[in-house]
């Protein structure tokens, strides 16, 4: 594993955001001034591969990226905001639904933040 790419997982794992690319590029900048974009495209990209971290797309926005650990994710479908949650693990309903074996899923629940929902 390249210093990068350390790094890069060493800031989403303490990180309580779910931050883009360009956001990780601009914090990386701040340790390493000498680090260009694509490097951290590569390296984010690189990672993802390997499964120690996840690429959130939510259509409209950049990708996030996010800690490789078990849970689900809360989507405001106005303002955009990304929020972890953790609900009942859905993985032995999905199997007998599928008739066999899963590897993984990745649940997102679109709705409306409190915030979002006060200026309605």
């Amino acid at each position: 594993m390249t210093k990068y790419a350390k790094l890069l997982l060493e800031l989403i794992n303490q990180s309580e955001e779910h931050m883009t690319a360009e956001q990780l590029f601009l914090e990386l900048k701040k340790i390493t001034p000498s680090v260009v974009q694509a490097t951290v495209y590569n390296n984010l990209n690189t990672l993802c591969q390997e499964g120690l971290i996840r690429k959130m797309s939510i259509e409209g926005s950049p990708d996030r990226y996010d800690k490789n650990r078990k849970h689900d994710h809360l989507v405001c479908k106005k303002c955009g905001a990304l929020s972890d949650k953790c609900f009942a693990d859905l993985t032995k309903d999905l199997e007998d639904q599928l008739g066999e074996g899963i590897i993984a899923y990745d649940l997102k629940v679109f709705y409306l933040c409190p915030k979002c929902r006060e200026e309605k």
